[in-house]
């Protein structure tokens, strides 16, 4: 198998050729021979973990094609010098200026605007609220340039009243006022005043904090009393409109800034000692009001919501939560001395913990395995039936009877993991895909069975089992008679008839299940349909008989006659070959396979380059005489791949007239079904493709499902855009146009529809 291994900044791509088993030194050697970093200066990371020496890369899931990336350190004696003289230059220049901020960053106790105690209103510069404080401390604020009425060049440090604790604040003179004192009378409020009211921008209905407004609507009646006011949140003072303030007999008066000598006697009291009007928040604790005699498990301990004892409560460093230390389990009797502290809920198991250095450690079901075990000297971990699908189809789902929707007869794959990836034999190794109790989907020809009997439109098929595989063995000899059970079962329920433990024939056999038929290079040797190379989708086939008969091993197997039933000309056919021809179908390689091919028959070049001087240049040569010619082999499938080779005309194909009908129903997508109309003449399997691309889903990345179709011409599926209305997301997520609240969210019906014909059974994949 290979990988690719790829820089941060991306400058560099190699093509590595490696084996599951290949430990991450021998695997950070070989990146030194083709990128030419030292091992020391690799750092590797692959989905987020970095790779460390003493694993191997069956450890960390590596697969075919993955791409891992290269962090290259920096030499350390190529940037000293230049840290050295950057950290002197910034020692110096931050003496300079501390020594300018000293002088300028003296005390004050009063400005031309406040005196050190002054009891104000203070703004948040994270929502735009205002809230009562007190000014502790008056400084220069050397960044001043110019003075303005918003900006006097002093930093004022105020602490929140209730929050005396916390470090002080620095705000500038537009970020404070003095308290406001003066309630406004509902009959006296006008369209256009400025206000100071109580609002809570999440649930309007509820107390929230303190916000600047001005008034645009005024309802004074005698069933409903209401202001409808613009807010102004946030540092920026930026507008909400049209927000309904509910608490209309609590709207005060703003006041301004005013100068110390210009301040009378009842201002100066007021600001020194505060105004006798109370202002009220909304409480801190939304579950129990902040009422001290209820029992709560928000705002009191977690265990048993009491509010008791609040030196004997350990607060959790990861939910915030608050426990009494004699609710734990089991009871602690003094306040740890410990830096953090994890309640039950949060703490992690510490066995669990891979630390730094440690050993990666394995799941339940990797430790069983044989290959995690290392009892074996074979490295089976070069090849592709032990690697992984990169993707999984989900044009239909799993128990799919029939064909797959722009999968070709006549598409031909080099493994039989590309046909497991394209959904039309989604085992790997298994030669019958199907389910005991439903029947078969699907079945591959590879020749394993001397029972086998191919004649291209019909074959008989021997069934599975009877060989001891024990052993991690792929094949093995007939040691015992099959039974019909499992997949020799389910291929049975595929015949048009009861199912018979002695084996019956079909009353109708073109009535019975499809089944997909994938012919291997494999049965070459017992068959002259089978393709030169790889795997052949050949098409449906129905079971016409079944019965059990002693093979030629002497012990008892089951017999299948399958006979081919699908519309579209078998590949070994005239008609079938002329079809090839025309769709342009070639053999499919998995991505990136020719250029690893290529790489490592440039790498056995310079091997035969190197050893062609030596003594023992011809025993060299017989002992890599099979691999030579194997790689030279794939070295000139690599030379004529499709994208060099000439481009074979194709005939276009036409849709069924149903679809057309639903297509010009679909008026809303009429540009994105054009689009895919225009790659019908490269066939039906690229316009399914352009489908599939231009109908994705933007959450799900998925062909869309009950598509709904946006004001703004996007197509979401109906249970994506639901879960984001239930986040209280009210937009596209696809361009964040706003939908509204109440968006009905109906369902496209001709699109749905006709996808639905198009990809037969996709929604229910999903």
């Amino acid at each position: 198998m290979y990988v690719k291994v790829r820089t941060m900044d991306g400058s560099q791509t190699a093509i590595i050729t490696i084996s599951k088993l290949t430990t991450v030194e021998d695997f950070r050697e070989m990146i030194l021979e083709k990128m030419n970093v030292t091992a020391e200066r690799q750092r590797l990371f692959y989905r987020g973990k970095q790779m460390e020496n003493g694993h191997t890369l069956f450890d960390y899931n590596i697969n075919i094609n993955d791409v891992i990336q290269l962090m290259i350190k920096p030499v350390l004696s190529e940037i000293n010098s230049n840290v050295q003289a950057k950290a002197s230059s910034a020692k110096r220049e931050g003496e300079q200026a501390d020594k300018e901020n000293t002088k300028k960053n003296s005390d004050v106790q009063e400005s031309q605007y406040y005196r050190v105690g002054d009891l104000i209103d203070a703004k948040s510069l994270f929502d735009g609220t205002w809230w009562e404080a007190k000014i502790n401390k008056i400084t220069v604020n050397p960044k001043t340039k110019e003075m303005s009425d918003e900006d006097d060049g002093m930093l004022y440090h105020v602490t929140h009243e209730g929050f005396e604790d916390d470090l002080p604040e620095e705000l500038l003179l537009k970020h404070i006022r003095p308290r406001a004192f003066q309630k406004v009378k509902f009959q006296d409020v006008c369209k256009g005043d400025l206000i100071m009211a109580n609002y809570n921008i999440e649930n309007p209905e509820e107390r929230g904090h303190w916000y600047d407004c001005k008034v645009s609507k005024v309802m004074n009646s005698r069933t409903q009393k209401a202001v409808v006011a613009t807010v102004f949140i946030g540092a920026d003072s930026s507008l909400m409109d049209d927000c309904h303030i509910r608490f209309v007999d609590e709207l005060f008066r703003i006041e301004k800034n005013i100068k110390l000598d210009e301040r009378n006697g009842d201002m100066e009291r007021r600001i020194v000692e505060g105004s006798p009007v109370k202002r009220k928040n909304a409480p801190n604790c939304a579950t129990c009001k902040d009422n001290p005699k209820r029992k709560c498990k928000e705002c009191g301990c977690h265990e048993c919501g009491g509010k008791e004892n609040p030196e004997k409560q350990l607060m959790c460093d990861e939910c915030d939560m608050p426990y009494h230390i004699y609710c734990l389990t089991p009871p602690m009797e003094a306040i740890p001395d410990v830096d953090e502290w994890f309640c039950p809920l949060c703490k992690n198991d510490d066995s669990e913990i891979v630390r730094a250095g440690e050993k990666l450690k394995d799941s339940k079901k990797k430790a069983k395995m044989a290959s995690a075990k290392g009892n074996t000297s074979r490295d089976w971990g070069k090849g592709f039936a032990c690697a992984g699908r990169q993707k999984v189809c989900t044009i239909v789902p799993q128990n799919h009877f029939g064909a797959v929707p722009g999968v070709e007869v006549g598409t031909m794959w080099k493994f039989r993991l590309q046909a497991s990836e394209a959904g039309v034999h989604r085992p790997h190794v298994a030669g019958i895909h199907g389910r005991e109790n439903e029947g078969a989907y699907s079945i591959v020809l590879s020749g394993g069975y001397e029972d086998d009997e191919d004649n291209g439109e019909s074959f008989t098929y021997t069934g599975s089992g009877g060989r001891d595989l024990s052993g991690n063995k792929r094949t093995a000899e007939q040691s015992s008679d099959q039974l019909l059970t499992r997949m020799n079962r389910a291929l049975a329920l595929n015949c048009n008839t009861p199912i018979n433990k002695n084996g019956a024939e079909a009353k109708d056999w073109q009535k019975g299940k499809p089944v997909r038929v994938i012919r291997n290079c494999k049965g070459r040797k017992h068959s002259e349909y089978a393709p030169e190379e790889g795997n052949r989708y050949d098409g449906l086939y129905k079971v016409v008989k079944y019965w059990q008969a002693k093979g030629k091993s002497g012990f008892k197997v089951w017999r299948y006659l399958l006979r081919r039933d699908d519309p579209i000309p078998a590949p070994w056919t005239k008609e079938g070959r002329k079809r090839t021809q025309e769709l342009g179908l070639e053999l499919e390689y998995p991505e990136g396979y020719l250029e690893a091919q290529k790489e490592k028959e440039e790498s056995a070049k310079k091997e035969r380059d190197a050893s062609s001087g030596s003594d023992d240049e011809g025993k060299q040569k017989k002992k890599n005489s099979k691999r030579k010619k194997s790689m030279e082999t794939e070295a000139e499938k690599s030379e004529n791949t499709p994208s060099k080779s000439k481009k074979r005309k194709t005939t276009g194909c036409s849709l069924e007239k149903e679809i057309e009908k639903l297509i010009a129903k679909d008026e809303s997508n009429h540009k994105l079904w054009e689009e895919s109309k225009q790659l019908l003449k490269e066939g039906r399997s690229s316009f399914l493709n352009a489908v599939e691309e231009r109908f994705l889903c933007i959450c799900c990345q998925e062909l869309v499902v009950k598509p709904v179709t946006t004001e703004c011409k996007h197509n979401v599926c109906q249970a994506c855009i639901q879960r984001s209305f239930k986040a209280e997301v009210f937009s596209c997520p696809a361009c964040r146009y706003d939908l509204g609240k109440g968006y009905a969210m109906t369902i496209n019906k001709p699109l749905s529809e006709c996808l639905i014909k198009l990809f037969p059974g996709y929604d229910v994949a999903r």
